[in-house]
């Protein structure tokens, strides 16, 4: 590995370099500076109501002395189950601060998920708040002694909401602000950048997700690699910018380089519960310079009968991730906006900086880009991940960085497997061209992104075998114009059951799935194909949807 002579080194732009240090620190050091230096600017607005730098560093404080208080030691983990809410950084840097591990649990998870997540974490305490339901499967978790202690911030507190739902009380269960007021004086734990900050899960080969261990180095070191591609791009005004935020806080991407890198840099964070394409157009008009989103969002702003006469003169930069972007939607954001959605690539894994299409190259949309600072990536032999492949061979992207995790927790086959001396095997098929810019072609695992989120399979193949009708089932992921790609249940019935449709199969699922999960289409078959070794097999299953694809007329 030669970062200083990486073959993407002539896309650079002047002053920067791809070997450029990467600055690394506990990553709730942030709050501190940001207070230090832009004082009584507003860090979030939320529901209109703004919090400063100031009083944001004083609540994560507050929170972390009350975790401390509550006798919660370095290393202990802390769940949080939270949607987009002030709740979420104020929890979020108060434990780190304290020297705790955050669990990241999504609003989204089935009860079979979250029960998971939690009990391979080992968390005890759960963080959330009575948002429409939220606080009462907290409760639930708490009655089935899955954890001890639920902290639930009441969401009325933060503003006026249509979304404030019931608020569970007794034993095990403490008000947010009646825990803060616990704080006591205590000095704060020395966190090193080693430490683990973060179990952030994801996709597993059993169906289950597994925790990627992020430690604060990965973290920061992530968010020093964005803010030196941006501020050589000129793509950051520090102390100036207003970013609008709906993606979840939950996700890697919203996290990291989203929220640490707004709060490093002092960024007004704008941030809402809930995604409504009026309501972002409506932000960007009212002076948002950043607008970041998943393709899901901005197809729906660019479906607004007046997207094209919108006044976008206030933004500076968007971008679009978690799925590829239909390129007539992209065409015509670009029309109205004025601006390319670049994009790039990155993981969990990888905290989650990857790679970015540089601004002075939008002819490179279909890429991921090129490597990001400090970040060297190449193509693997997927039979030799120890050999190397010139450019234009197709191959395996391989990671190396100090953004990239240490392991998955607990799972140490997977971590041996994906985690080698060389580099992290990311499970993505591609290419490197001879400028260095890296394009992705498949994956090698069965994982479906829709809407922004990672769906697996074989979790919902597990919960529909729970169905008493069904004998088989495969799902697989097809192309979907609206979410870049959905689940379809392939599924053979019982000899003599009953006639299953989609919809009362998503009805059934629905309490055992999030309702990302469930199949957006549903094929009943008399038999699902197999390998010549007799195991069911999704391959034909795939090429046949390929096909049928194809066949469609373009519109």
């Amino acid at each position: 590995m030669d970062l200083a002579n990486a073959p993407w080194k002539g896309i650079y732009p002047p002053g920067l370099a791809p070997d450029a240090k990467l600055d690394a620190y506990p990553i709730h050091d942030i709050v501190d500076r940001a207070a230090a230096k832009w004082g009584d600017k507003t860090a979030f607005r939320f529901r209109g109501r703004k919090t400063s730098f100031v009083a944001l560093k004083e609540l994560v404080d507050r929170c972390a002395r009350s975790f401390m208080a509550a006798g919660l030691k370095n290393g202990d983990r802390v769940a949080l189950l939270l949607p987009n809410t002030l709740y979420h950084p104020v929890a979020f840097f108060g434990a780190v601060k304290a020297g705790l591990t955050v669990v990241h649990l999504s609003p989204l998870d089935g009860d079979i998920v979250l029960r998971h997540k939690i009990a391979d974490s080992g968390a005890r305490v759960l963080v959330t708040t009575n948002f429409e339901k939220m606080a009462e499967r907290a409760a639930g978790l708490l009655a089935d002694r899955r954890v001890e202690t639920v902290i639930v911030g009441d969401d009325a507190e933060l503003g006026t909401s249509d979304g404030t739902g019931p608020k569970p009380e007794g034993a095990g269960i403490v008000d947010f602000t009646t825990f803060l007021d616990q704080a006591g004086d205590a000095s704060f734990p020395t966190v090193s950048p080693d430490d683990l900050a973060l179990l952030q899960y994801t996709g597993g080969t059993t169906g289950l997700p597994k925790g990627a261990m992020l430690t604060h180095r990965n973290l920061s070191t992530s968010v020093s690699s964005y803010d030196l591609w941006f501020e050589r791009f000129g793509l950051m005004r520090p102390g100036e910018d207003r970013v609008v935020l709906f993606l979840p806080l939950f996700h890697i991407y919203s996290l990291s380089a989203v929220m640490l890198r707004a709060v490093n840099n002092g960024v007004e964070t704008i941030l809402h519960t809930r995604f409504d394409p009026e309501t972002a157009l409506r932000e960007i008009e009212a002076g948002a310079t950043s607008f970041p989103g998943v393709p899901t969002m901005w197809i729906a702003m660019a479906a607004q009968p007046d997207f094209a006469s919108r006044d976008f003169s206030s933004l500076r930069y968007c971008a679009s991730g978690g799925a590829p972007l239909p390129v007539e939607v992209a065409r015509k954001i670009k029309a109205g906006t004025g601006h390319d959605l670049l994009g790039g690539w990155g993981m969990t894994e990888t905290s989650p900086a990857g790679t970015n299409i540089p601004v002075t190259r939008p002819d490179m949309v279909g890429t991921i880009g090129v490597p990001l600072p400090g970040i060297w990536m190449d193509i693997v032999a997927l039979d030799d991940p120890d050999r190397v492949l010139p450019p234009g061979e197709t191959g395996e992207l391989r990671i190396v960085g100090p953004n990239v995790a240490t392991g998955y927790y607990n799972r140490p086959d997977e971590t041996a497997a994906a985690f080698t001396p060389n580099g992290f095997l990311t499970g993505d098929i591609g290419f490197m061209d001879d400028e260095g810019f890296f394009t992705i072609v498949d994956r090698k695992k069965d994982m479906i992104l829709s809407g922004g989120f990672n769906i697996y399979p074989q979790l919902i193949e597990q919960a529909i075998y729970e169905h008493p009708d069904v004998e088989e089932a495969l799902v697989i992921g097809v192309a979907d114009d609206y979410r870049g790609e959905a689940a379809k249940a392939f599924v053979k019935l019982r000899k003599g059951a009953a006639p299953l449709t989609l919809d009362a199969l998503r009805d059934f699922l629905k309490n055992r799935l999030g309702p990302h999960e469930l199949p957006a289409a549903l094929e009943i078959r008399d038999a699902l194909p197999r390998s010549p070794v007799g195991k069911l097999s999704k391959l034909e299953l795939k090429q046949e949807e390929a096909e049928r694809r194809k066949a469609v007329p373009a519109s």
